[in-house]
Order: C-alpha cells, then sequence, then structure tokens
C-alpha cells in the first residue's frame, strides 16, 4: 500500500463524522479563514521542511538507535503534516466560502508527493544499516492521526 493511500484513506475517515457537524455550520468565511490559515502555514513548513529532505544527502548516524530516533522524529512530522492538512479542511468545510476551501486544499495538492518521503527515509535508512518497514509507517501514522488532529485542532 502507498503511503498516498493511507494518508488519503485517512483523510476521507477523519472527514466522515466532521462533514455532518460542518453541514449544519455556516461559519462567516472573515472567522474560519484566519484558521484555514494557520494549519496551512503548519502544513507548508512540514512540506518544506520534506522537501530539502527529499532533495538533500541522508544524513549518518552512528549507531541504529541514532537512527531510529531520528526516523521517529520524521514520521511524527509525517503525522504532523496530515494533521494539518486534514485539519484545514475541517475548519473550511464549517463555511460555504469558496476561497477559503480553495485555500485549504491547497496543501492537500501536494499530498501526492508523500511516496517521496518514504522512499527517502527508507533509502537513508538503508544507508544508516537498518530497514524501514513502510507497512508500519502506514499503521504509525493512521493510529496516530487522530490524537495528533485532536492536539492541533484550535479551540472554537
Amino acid at each position: 500500500m502507498r503511503l498516498a493511500s493511507v494518508i488519503a484513506a485517512a483523510l476521507v475517515l477523519m472527514a466522515a463524522p466532521a462533514s455532518a457537524q460542518a453541514a449544519r455550520e455556516d461559519a462567516p468565511a472573515a472567522d474560519i479563514q484566519p484558521r484555514v490559515d494557520h494549519h496551512v502555514r503548519q502544513a507548508s513548513t512540514q512540506i518544506e521542511h520534506f522537501e530539502a529532505l527529499v532533495a538533500g544527502d541522508c544524513p549518518r548516524f552512528t549507531s541504529p538507535n541514532e537512527w531510529n530516533a531520528y526516523a521517529d522524529g520524521e514520521i511524527e512530522r509525517i503525522v504532523l503534516l496530515v494533521a494539518h492538512v486534514e485539519q484545514a479542511w475541517v475548519e473550511a468545510k464549517r463555511t460555504g466560502d469558496d476561497d477559503v476551501r480553495r485555500s485549504a486544499k491547497v496543501p492537500r495538492r501536494r499530498m501526492d508527493e508523500a511516496p517521496q518521503i518514504l522512499t527517502k527515509l527508507s533509502a537513508c535508512a538503508e544507508t544508516n544499516g537498518v530497514t524501514l518497514e513502510p507497512g508500519t509507517v502506514y499503521r504509525r501514522i493512521e493510529r496516530e492521526l487522530p490524537r495528533r488532529q485532536s492536539e492541533i485542532a484550535l479551540p472554537r
């Protein structure tokens, strides 16, 4: 299973409960746009980090434990990225304003590039003498996404 497929499935599952509530709300765009912008900025920060990761050389570590700590941090950043992308959309659905909704979709379009991140991390793991099991990463994203999204959601 590809990372993009897992991320897409997680986004659909996360959006289902929120969509019923969102359908009942029609908040003013002026109230929602700053909330969407916050999540888009946070997602953009993560996207920039991963663009540099994919384009750069693999970091080298002296032990598997050092690599594992690094990889855990990168996977946490993937979870954070997906959480902010999804939360921007959850917020945007609270208004009928098309411009707000379009702005929330900008980072979602970039999620097709997500498999490159995992490919790079796998290659870097091999460079450091360890393996990165994609299935483990997918399951971790699925497991941690709801918690992470609830942590980054802005209070209403």
